[in-house]
């Protein structure tokens, strides 16, 4: 049931045009929250009415606390080892583009960025999709040599700042220090900012393999790996002090801009393991790029996903609406306000990158 709720959430949302699309809306998100307990008793008029408080409110943190503090006790020009256990391999270390973006006000995006940032704010967890032997003792040569190869394309391709391989080795591409080709035109906020282009703002984390297996025989993640990913999961956030609510998948933060749908990329929409790396499940958080910018989604997300990622689908539609109502809008004509914000700002960010470009082949010549 609610499964094709959310199907037919997705059409009234932006597949079917005509008048009736903000009461089925309203009606269906309703109905979803009040499915989806424990949200409490659905809220009364006056409360969907109350304003969102402006960034300069203290908003309810979303972050776990604070791992432990990791620290580096050996480094090497082939490796480096932590005090945690982890052990990062270097060989195929790279730079690419120094790390610098501009962070936006939440809810307040449309008055332009804040300040520039050059520390990573978050982690985009991803997999590399790539084709894998079986994870099985008669293959190892196969793995490694396959290993081999995808490193080396992520590395042409500047791809992620970290791939652990199928053993649970744990690979630096990219430096941190530099941004890498991992997110694209993404979006992501926690309780005070707005990011868009993960690819700066964010480190890529890829774990080799697949993350779903349509035959469900498989299993997208190794013991090891997942132990890796733990590791190097602490590290990062004892390292640039990331909050727990800024851990997310690369299904939760992807768009696609032609057609204004969330979950262009859906590496690991579903089954990625929060709990085991200390993380809140934040599949359940409302989709940022759905009640900031008022993108939707369509069928195949939601065959993709399961209950979790739902939640978050409705939780972002529902807030997208009371921004509405808030300002005296149908939910269509906000979310095409808000939609013009989004590409004012991709073209805004395109104009710098394209301008600091020439500058620096200028520079070269």
């Amino acid at each position: 049931m609610l499964r094709r709720s959310l199907e037919a959430g997705s059409a009234a949302a932006g597949h079917r045009p005509g008048a009736w699309r903000g009461f089925r809306i309203l009606l269906l998100c309703t109905i979803l929250l009040m499915l989806l307990a424990p949200l409490g008793a659905v809220k009364d008029k006056a409360a969907e009415r109350t304003p969102e408080p402006s960034p300069e409110i203290a908003l309810k943190s979303t972050a776990a606390a604070a791992p432990a503090e990791v620290w580096m006790a050996e480094q090497q020009p082939e490796h480096e080892l932590y005090s945690n256990g982890l052990r990062i391999e270097r060989q195929f270390e790279t730079a690419h583009e120094p790390r610098q973006y501009e962070v936006y006000a939440r809810g307040q995006e449309e008055r332009g960025a804040v300040e520039v940032r050059s520390a990573p704010a978050g982690i985009v967890f991803h997999s590399t999709e790539s084709a894998t032997a079986e994870f099985r003792a008669d293959q190892a040569t196969r793995l490694k040599l396959l290993g081999k190869y995808l490193l080396q394309y992520v590395r042409n391709e500047r791809a992620y700042h970290y791939v652990i391989d199928r053993f649970g080795r744990v690979w630096r591409i990219v430096r941190e220090s530099d941004a890498a080709n991992h997110a694209g035109r993404s979006v992501w906020a926690d309780d005070r900012w707005t990011y868009i282009n993960l690819n700066n703002s964010f480190l890529g984390v890829s774990l080799e393999g697949r993350s779903a297996d349509p035959s469900g025989e498989k299993e997208p993640i190794t013991r090891g790996q997942l132990h890796a990913l733990r590791l190097l999961t602490e590290m990062l956030r004892s390292r640039y002090g990331i909050p727990a609510g800024n851990c997310v998948t690369h299904a939760q933060v992807s768009v696609n801009p032609s057609n204004r749908e969330a979950g262009y990329h859906n590496d690991w929409a579903t089954g990625f393991p929060f709990a085991a790396l200390g993380l809140p499940d934040n599949y359940q958080a409302p989709m940022p790029s759905l009640w900031l910018f008022g993108f939707t989604w369509g069928p195949s997300l939601v065959n993709l996903t399961g209950e979790p990622f739902w939640k978050g689908l409705v939780l972002g539609q529902d807030r997208l609406r009371q921004s509405a109502a808030v300002r005296g809008m149908t939910v269509e004509e906000y979310r095409l306000e808000r939609g013009r914000v989004y590409r004012r700002i991709l073209a805004e960010l395109k104009a710098k990158a394209d301008a600091q470009r020439a500058l620096s082949e200028g520079r070269s010549e």
